[in-house]
């Protein structure tokens, strides 16, 4: 039986693969397996970066509903499985390194809802997004589609199951590249190990900031950008950054 989840770790970037063919529906092993990787990438000075992605054709088709469905009516068990559901995304928003999401194919519903929780979005030209779960009975994953699909979009995903596809969302500035299947890896890792380039001390916080500076206010979250950069000013790779720009070479980092 595979794994449901692969990770790889090279050169301070984490490659993390969802691996439940056919269409790597999320089963309670792979959120669980996902909530303990990501995790755990906050206590490893051997992750910076990480790339999110799925075997084969598809990103992740969503819930496994097989699995929902053995889910049971015993008192409290649904919401146990809601919990852990919510916090397999929250592990990925609130990972202290930042991700990007490598979209293969499909990503829907809670595939979406997954790929959305990442800090940068790029995908195949194979690739779409959708909310089908109105064709099963189901809700999910509205208020993800919100933050970055905008009102009207989101509304006819919903209410119709209609899948953006990935050249749509590049041409409305909603993900960051839209690439050929093949150059689609080459792409995530190039932008991963840029990231990586950084200390990570620095990393973590503008990871810590953006995070708490999106539900601010403007006047709120310049205030605390300010004090987080004047914190991160105090640490000893600020001065290496510095040092290293005045000198012309490479930053060299213990973190």
């Amino acid at each position: 039986m595979n794994e449901p989840i692969d990770v790889v770790i090279s050169d301070h970037v984490a490659v993390v693969t969802l691996n439940h063919p056919k269409v790597n529906a999320q089963t309670t092993e792979m959120i669980e397996a996902l909530t303990a990787a990501f995790d755990n990438f906050n206590d490893s000075k051997d992750v910076r970066a990480v790339v999110l992605t799925g075997a084969g054709k598809v990103f992740s088709a969503g819930a496994d509903l097989k699995n929902r469905i053995k889910t049971g009516t015993e008192p409290g068990r649904r919401w146990a499985h809601l919990r852990r559901v919510r916090e397999a995304f929250y592990s990925v928003m609130e990972c202290q390194k930042p991700v990007i999401a490598a979209v293969n194919g499909p990503a829907l519903g809670a595939g979406m809802v997954l790929a959305s929780s990442c800090d940068i979005m790029i995908a195949s030209e194979a690739a779409n997004f959708g909310l089908p779960e109105i064709d099963v009975g189901l809700m999910g994953g509205a208020r993800h589609a919100m933050e970055i699909f905008g009102r009207s979009l989101t509304r006819r995903m919903i209410f119709t199951g209609y899948r953006v596809p990935a050249l749509e969302l590049y041409r409305l500035g909603i993900i960051e590249a839209c690439t050929s299947p093949e150059d689609l890896m080459p792409t995530a890792m190039e932008m991963a190990y840029e990231i990586a380039k950084k200390s990570g001390y620095a990393i973590r916080m503008a990871k810590r900031t953006v995070g708490t500076i999106d539900n601010l206010s403007v006047r709120d979250g310049y205030r605390f950008e300010q004090n987080m950069t004047a914190e991160v000013a105090f640490h000893k790779d600020s001065k290496e950054s510095m040092a290293a720009f005045v000198e012309k070479r490479a930053a060299n980092y213990d973190d």
